[in-house]
């Protein structure tokens, strides 16, 4: 794998796992970091791996934009970084692996964007989730965004209007994350998911992962066309042919690559 400033990258079986690596500024997003992220994410998704862990090192997962970066920047240089976060959040959405969020503390502003923008979360009982944007001068209007489609208008209304920090309980409750284990079994809680995740075809996975995206969110009708259209096409792929084969034959399936 490649060599990061910020982030600690490693290859652990059919697991990628990306972690952010800036303690010392709470793992925040300043420019350098977001490009380190989008590079590895896309890079992952070139590679045979089966799923994808993001996590941060430190007392914090990621506290979201760096201000003292932010604040040096005109008009043209934030829509430019916030173009580049949006980028991250989409490149995480459209590798054919399964990414989960592993956060084991506070994830605020673009840190808690990321953890929505995720497949799967996985969070420790000290977690915590805020868009504390509601609270301050810069609202969090592009965090906002991906929150929004996981936990609904009125709680999203209430993290984003008040900046509190929710709990990782309350985030469980409220579908921001999809287990609460103690800190101690953070990292078991998150490979038993992703075994589970990751089972079947790779192929169809990904293929799968990516028509869910496209479909979500759009009106009924719009979303079977897609996943109809979809679906078919994919019966004649050689892993749907394979896997109705070893159903039938009642043998274990040998996925193609």
């Amino acid at each position: 794998m490649a060599d990061y400033e910020h982030l600690l990258v490693k290859q652990d079986g059919d697991t990628i796992r990306i972690t952010m690596n800036r303690p010392e500024r709470r793992n925040s997003l300043a420019e350098p970091v977001l490009a380190e992220l989008t590079d590895a994410f896309e890079s992952a998704g070139r590679t045979d791996a089966t799923g994808i862990v993001l996590a941060g090192e430190g007392k914090v997962f990621s506290a979201g934009h760096d201000f003292a970066d932010v604040a040096s920047r005109d008009l043209g240089g934030v829509r430019s970084l916030l173009r580049l976060c949006t980028k991250l959040m989409k490149t995480m959405q459209s590798v054919p692996q399964v990414v989960i969020a592993r956060v084991h503390a506070l994830a605020t502003a673009a840190g808690c964007q990321m953890v929505a923008s995720c497949d799967l979360a996985v969070a420790a009982e000290s977690a915590g989730f805020a868009l504390p944007g509601g609270k301050g001068g810069w609202f969090c209007h592009t965090p906002a965004v991906p929150v929004a489609r996981n936990i609904g208008r009125k709680r999203l209304m209430e993290m984003a209007l008040t900046g509190d920090v929710v709990d990782a309980r309350t985030a469980l409750d409220w579908g921001l994350v999809n287990h609460v284990v103690p800190d101690d079994q953070l990292d078991a809680a998150v490979d038993h998911l992703l075994v589970r995740a990751t089972r079947g075809s790779r192929f169809a996975k990904g293929v799968g992962k990516q028509t869910i995206y496209a479909q979500l969110d759009r009106p009924e009708a719009d979303a079977y066309a897609i996943a109809l259209e979809v679906m078919a096409a994919m019966s004649q792929s050689a892993s749907a042919r394979e896997g109705m084969a070893a159903f039938l034959e009642k043998r274990p399936p040998v996925w193609p690559n």
